[in-house]
């Protein structure tokens, strides 16, 4: 087995979790059995109470696991299927070192930061790299290992020395250290700078690990000089400096557009008219829209006024979760729990007077009631709200089906509206499972109809013609009071 750390330096957010991907990736295609994990120094057990302004949106994993979005990465990238074992917090080892302790594992000793927690860290790693993350069952060759946060922080200091202590029990053959840095460019000179780069490594160093490639982020292409420089007083060879990181290419681009709901409703408009037209203008303008998933009653009227104008404007729709349910145009008991009219409400599994995974998590199977249905394929869950199966009939009446349930019958997890080009809600967030060359089909199907294309598609037995190639770059999260507009300038001709 081979490990590869990444590691970061002189700021936080700077493209530990791309770089990895792209360097699992670029192994896994040259032949390797790759798997990932990500590390992150906090204290919580796992990412399922964070905010996703601070963290970014909730990654679900197909056991359940609410993880950081980095493993959301790691699985696209790969197309690999990843557990909750893969994403290793400070809480979780803590809790684990501390289960030993009360068990007696530790037969009266100090329990300590070394040797137990750094050994409990080197021995999940270990563990978790060896589990099967493809349909044959064979074991990785190459785990890909992402510490958060940055080099000097305190709350990282157990797992460097967990790795400096790592690096020798699996032989320094097999690891490597990649380690990622900001290099500035100061207006004031328009040079690029290398010193905070130095310092970071020579941090590292410093603490027992020295880094065999050092990814630098710049704001323009690196300078020869600057790379000279960096390897002289980093200890590297100047080959093993630098990194141009670009986006996923495809032949057509969608073009993003967020919409803050609220400023569609009425009381925009008496408050800040021009806010209110100007969102307005943004929607009408698009091809199609995107409700997503989110919590709280904040922008819910500005989101069932654009997902009704979707419906009456035949524009393409997806609504997932909460856009799901809004597309009943009903009130929930998560906004009214005295609603006289509940036909949204919350799910068996959901425990409201208790923090963390108290959803309906991982993935489940979906049953579809008929063979004219858009989609036919279910991926992950994450929700704990459900429309209330009772108003079932009175919705198909009106032409608005239930295309899919769950295995019971008794949670409505697809809806479709019929006379329309796309109106489709799906409970569950496809987005967990959606890859850059294997788009989850209900986004798929959105940009396709948005495109104008879905009926020639599903002419041909859902497959595009041989000039049609075509990547669903909308996997992009949005605040839980925000809508996504597509608009596509141009999509290959038949």
């Amino acid at each position: 087995m081979k490990y590869i750390l990444v590691t970061g330096g002189v700021i936080s957010g700077i493209g530990k979790g791309i770089i990895a991907s792209s360097v699992g990736t670029i192994l896994k295609s040259c032949g390797l059995r790759v798997t990932a994990i990500k590390i992150d120094p906090y204290i919580n057990i796992d990412a399922g109470t964070f905010s996703p302004y601070e963290h970014g949106e909730v990654f679900v994993l197909d056991d359940g696991g609410e993880v950081d979005l980095d493993l959301g990465n790691y699985e696209r990238f790969l197309d690999i299927r990843l557990t909750k074992d893969n994403n290793l917090t400070t809480g979780k080892i803590y809790q684990s070192v501390i289960n030993k302790e009360r068990r007696g594992d530790y037969l009266g000793k100090t329990v300590q930061v070394v040797p137990h927690i750094t050994d409990a860290i080197q021995e999940w790693v270990m563990r978790q790299a060896q589990v099967p993350v493809d349909d044959d069952g064979v074991e990785p060759q190459v785990c890909v290992i992402e510490l958060g946060g940055t080099v000097g922080d305190i709350e990282s200091m157990p797992f460097i020395e967990a790795f400096r202590q790592f690096q020798f029990k699996v032989k320094r053959e097999n690891f490597c250290n990649i380690h990622v840095s900001l290099v500035p460019q100061p207006s004031a000179t328009g040079e690029q700078k290398t010193k905070p780069t130095q310092n970071s490594v020579r941090e590292l160093r410093g603490l027992g690990l020295s880094p065999d490639l050092i990814m630098c982020r710049c704001s323009t292409p690196l300078e020869n000089s600057v790379k000279e420089k960096i390897s002289m007083f980093c200890h590297v060879e100047p080959e093993q400096v630098s990194l141009d990181h670009t986006g996923l290419k495809t032949t057509e681009a969608v073009e993003i557009t967020y919409v803050d709901s609220a400023d569609l409703e009425a009381s925009t408009l008496q408050e800040e008219p021009v806010r209110y037209h100007e969102a307005w203008q943004k929607l009408c303008s698009a091809n199609g829209i995107l409700v997503p998933g989110g919590f709280g009653v904040r922008g819910t009227e500005g989101k069932i006024q654009a997902i009704s104008w979707a419906r009456k404007q035949k524009k393409p729709f997806l609504g997932v979760c909460l856009g799901m349910q809004l597309a009943v145009y009903a009130n929930s008991t998560e906004f009214d729990p005295e609603t006289k009219h509940p036909v949204v409400i919350d799910m068996p599994e959901h425990n409201p007077g208790q923090m963390g995974g108290t959803m309906r998590l991982g993935k489940r199977r979906t049953i579809f009631k008929t063979k004219n249905s858009i989609l036919s394929k279910c991926t992950n869950i994450r929700h704990h709200l459900q429309v209330n199966p009772e108003l079932k009939q009175h919705f198909e009446e009106k032409g608005f089906r239930f295309v899919g349930q769950d295995v019971e019958g008794e949670r409505m997890e697809v809806i479709e509206l019929d006379d329309h080009p796309y109106f489709v809600g799906v409970q569950y967030h496809p987005e967990f499972t959606s890859r850059p060359i294997k788009p989850s089909p209900p986004y798929f199907g959105l940009l396709l109809a948005a495109a104008g294309r879905l009926p020639g598609y599903l002419q041909k037995g859902c497959r595009l013609s041989p000039r049609e190639t075509y990547s669903d770059r909308s996997g992009s999260s949005s605040p839980d009071s925000e809508i996504a507009d597509f608009k596509l300038p141009s999509l290959a001709q038949d």
